[in-house]
């Protein structure tokens, strides 16, 4: 099951980059991953269980690549997380909505609501202060708990430009990098 739980978000994922979520039927998932819709049943629920796992697996994937960004050489961190949310966030829009809690037309929404545990087939994802707040102690516990504030700095920045692209930015974020890097530069 876990195999096919993946191939079913991975199918839902591309199915949201063709059209809008509302748009996305659940036939339409179960045949992009090539099993049953009874299989996306019982792995999910319902759509809006679909949605929550869709958006949990966006925002783990976002969290291991800060993960990889902190194995960056010690000063360097805060700007390699920060590239990392730029380019997450450019990629892929459920990140950026999980993110800034700003929820484009045609993404799935998470719910919230009372009794939401239930319908969406477990714990809801982050809201964007949560995800932040785990950014955060990711970043405290790599620089040996004890951050100096460019890490609040760059990230901060690094949400910023993934809203607002920087003048000069290109396939790779150079004009994010360099914004980020002279805000975060170590004191010395």
């Amino acid at each position: 099951m876990p195999r096919a739980r993946q191939a079913l978000l991975e199918a839902a994922h591309r199915a949201l980059e063709d059209r809008p979520w509302r748009s996305v039927r659940m036939a339409d998932v179960a045949a992009l991953a090539g099993v049953s819709r009874q299989t996306l049943y019982n792995a999910f629920g319902t759509k809006e269980g679909l949605a929550g796992a869709l958006l949990r697996r966006a925002s783990d994937a976002y969290l291991a690549g800060v993960d990889r960004a902190l194995t960056a050489p010690a000063p360097d961190r805060p700007a390699a997380v920060a590239l990392w949310t730029v380019r997450a966030a450019r990629q892929d829009a459920l990140i950026k909505a999980l993110l800034t809690g700003y929820w484009a037309d045609g993404l799935p929404r998470p719910d919230r609501g009372p009794g939401s545990r239930g319908r969406t087939g477990g714990k809801p994802p982050p809201t964007p202060d949560e995800l932040l707040a785990l950014v955060r102690e990711r970043m405290a516990a790599a620089s040996a708990g004890a951050p100096d504030g460019r890490c609040e700095i760059a990230l901060r920045l690094a949400l910023s430009c993934a809203i607002v692209p920087v003048p000069g930015d290109d396939a790779t974020d150079s004009g994010a990098l360099r914004l980020v890097r002279a805000a975060t530069r170590p004191l010395v």
